[in-house]
């Protein structure tokens, strides 16, 4: 293991936005469970596909979406508070 240090543009709870050494830009910091979560969302999405069952498909996939689109209105946030333009 090696101890380093990063910037932090959010609180530190979950999805905390951070720039690692040596990158230009950030990156959102997802916890195990959080990962864990969205993995299982995606696979949702899929069985409930497997299944034929497109309503459940996108009900799961907008779920799904919106969990994503709040980690990306932090990440856009933080850098806007930060004078960083978005990498994208």
């Amino acid at each position: 293991m090696e101890r380093i240090e990063v910037e932090l543009f959010t609180g530190g709870a979950n999805d905390a936005v951070v720039r690692m050494p040596g990158r230009r830009f950030p990156g959102v910091l997802v916890q195990g469970d959080s990962l864990h979560i969205l993995r299982s969302d995606v696979a949702e999405v899929l069985e409930a596909c497997e299944r034929g069952d497109l309503d459940e498909a996108r009900e799961s996939a907008g779920l799904l979406l919106t969990s994503l689109d709040v980690l990306l209105t932090q990440y856009e946030a933080a850098l806007v508070e930060h004078d960083i333009p978005r990498p994208y």
